[in-house]
C-alpha cells in the first residue's frame, strides 16, 4: 500500500541508526510475477535482512510473514486491522504534552469501521486508563463497539470535555458496500471546525494520523491552529520507529 509518512520515517530510522535501508515495492519485485509473501519473505532472509517493515491491505499478513522468517517483521499497517507504530508514536505525543494517561479523556472521530490507526490506540489507550469515545457516521461505526469503547454518531458529544481529539481520513479505497453520507454532509456532521472544539477542554489536542483531507475530517483552521501537533506526530514518528528497530536488534526493555 502507498505512504509517505509511515515508510519515509522507517526508512530515516534506520539510517539515523546506520542501517542500510533497501526498499521493495511490490510492483517491481517478483510479487508482481506471482511470488507468494512466504516465498519473497525466505528469499530476503537468506540475503541476510535483519528487520523487514510491512505494510500489506490484507489483514494478519505480517503476521503470516513472522511466522515462516527467521528476520524479525515490524506492523507498518495490515489492512483494516492495526497499525501499531502509528498507535505507539500518538502515545508518545500524548504523553509528552499530557504527562498521563489515566482519566484522559479521548475522542477520536471519522471513519471508524475502516481504521487501523483507531484500532490500535483504542487498545493502547485503554490499557494505559485513557476513556475513549469512537463518534463518527452510523455507517462508519460498525463493529466498533466489538473494542469495548463507548460510540456515538454525535461529534459534540464525543469532544465535549476532550483532552484529546484525534481525526481520522475518509478511506474511500476500503469502502466497498458502506454507504457514505457524502463529502459536504460529512464536513456539515461531523468534521471537526473551531466552534465543535470550544466543547472541548481549553488545552485539548489536536491529532491526525494523515494524511489529512482539509475541509472534510478537520478544518484549516483547526489544523493548522494552536491546538493542532498534527506536525510533531510526524516529527515523533522518526524517533519512535528508531527505538523500535533499536530495541528489536539489541534487545532490552527501556
Amino acid at each position: 500500500e502507498n505512504s509517505t509518512r509511515t515508510k519515509t520515517s522507517f526508512a530515516l530510522a534506520g539510517k539515523y541508526l546506520g542501517a542500510t535501508v533497501q526498499d521493495l515495492g511490490v510492483s517491481t519485485s517478483s510479487v508482481s510475477k506471482g511470488e507468494s509473501l512466504i516465498d519473497t519473505g525466505k528469499t530476503l532472509d537468506q540475503m541476510g535482512i535483519d528487520i523487514m517493515v510491512m505494510r500489506n491491505s490484507f489483514t494478519g499478513a505480517p503476521h503470516v510473514l513472522a511466522k515462516n522468517v527467521d528476520a524479525h517483521v515490524v506492523n507498518a499497517g495490515d489492512g483494516s486491522n492495526e497499525h501499531p507504530t502509528q498507535a505507539l508514536l500518538d502515545l508518545y505525543t500524548i504523553l509528552d504534552y499530557k504527562k498521563r494517561f489515566e482519566g484522559l479523556k479521548v475522542a477520536i472521530i471519522g471513519d471508524i469501521s475502516h481504521s487501523r490507526v483507531a484500532r490500535s490506540n483504542v487498545f493502547g489507550l485503554t490499557k494505559l486508563g485513557a476513556d475513549v469515545t469512537l463518534a463518527g457516521p452510523s455507517t462508519l461505526l460498525g463493529g466498533s463497539g466489538l473494542l469495548g469503547v463507548k460510540t456515538t454518531p454525535d461529534v459534540k458529544e464525543a469532544i465535549k470535555d476532550a483532552d484529546v481529539v484525534m481525526g481520522l481520513r475518509i478511506q474511500f479505497e476500503r469502502q466497498k458496500t458502506t454507504a457514505f453520507p457524502g463529502l459536504s454532509e460529512y464536513r456539515e456532521l461531523f468534521g471537526v471546525n473551531k466552534e465543535l472544539l470550544k466543547y472541548a477542554k481549553d488545552d485539548v489536542l489536536v491529532m491526525h494520523p494523515g494524511p489529512v483531507n482539509r475541509g472534510i475530517e478537520l478544518s484549516t483552521d483547526v489544523i493548522d491552529g494552536k491546538h493542532s501537533v498534527i506536525n510533531i506526530q510526524v516529527k515523533n514518528g522518526v524517533a519512535v520507529r528508531m527505538a523500535i528497530l533499536k530495541l528489536l536488534i539489541e534487545g532490552g526493555n527501556k
